[in-house]
């Protein structure tokens, strides 16, 4: 019986086509550069950022936990500017997912962890409309991997079947989650590997 045809990508954002965009690198260059208690800073993140991802605070309510619980001396408005200046681009990934689409037909869904206010600015800033069909992102389904539930909504929003689709992620837990699923896992470590992979998999 031949191979099924892959028809679906599934794709992390943060690590795959853009940069993380609020990782623990982001917080210790925000620590240094507004002169923040960096261990405080990172204990507070850690007991509510999963809340700010399922969508349950925004963004505003998030920093009143970790940065304005007290006076500081900057803008909270500069303090969420600089947040947004973590994310960056990964063209690679970005313009090899878009030929993909192009050439095969694909459906392409974002499934990410992720607060509302991060997601929306990634989308605009990077355009990610053009490339994803929708996103099932933990802000708007209140729902974080690696709840199967994420890939679930992902494959009924484009009524494909798990072995036609192939999800992709840099953390590899968050893959072999997709994998007990019947989807097709795909550990990004870089781009060429990603590449060489997808091509093994028919899609050149």
């Amino acid at each position: 019986m031949p191979e099924p045809r892959i028809d679906t990508l599934l794709l992390d954002i943060g690590g795959v086509v853009l940069t993380n965009g609020w990782d623990r690198h982001s917080r210790r260059k925000a620590a240094e550069k507004y002169g923040l208690d960096h261990e405080d800073m990172d204990e507070r993140h850690h007991l509510t950022f999963d809340t700010y991802e399922e969508g349950k605070l925004t963004l505003d309510q998030y920093l009143d936990r970790v940065v304005f619980h007290q006076e500081r001396s900057f803008a909270r408005e500069e303090f969420k500017q600089f947040m947004y200046a973590q994310s960056q681009a990964k063209q690679d990934m970005l313009d090899l997912v878009r030929g993909l689409k192009k050439r095969h037909g694909l459906h392409v869904v974002a499934v990410s962890n992720e607060g509302r206010e991060l997601t929306e600015h990634r989308i605009a800033t990077f355009r990610l409309h053009e490339i994803f069909d929708f996103f099932v992102s933990s802000c708007f389904v209140h729902y974080r991997k690696p709840d199967e539930d994420m890939y679930r909504l992902a494959l009924d929003g484009v009524q494909s079947k798990a072995e036609e689709s192939i999800y992709i992620d840099d953390r590899l837990m968050f893959v072999q989650v997709a994998e007990t699923l019947g989807i097709n896992g795909l550990h990004h470590i870089g781009y060429e590997s990603t590449r060489d992979r997808l091509a093994e998999l028919g899609l050149e």
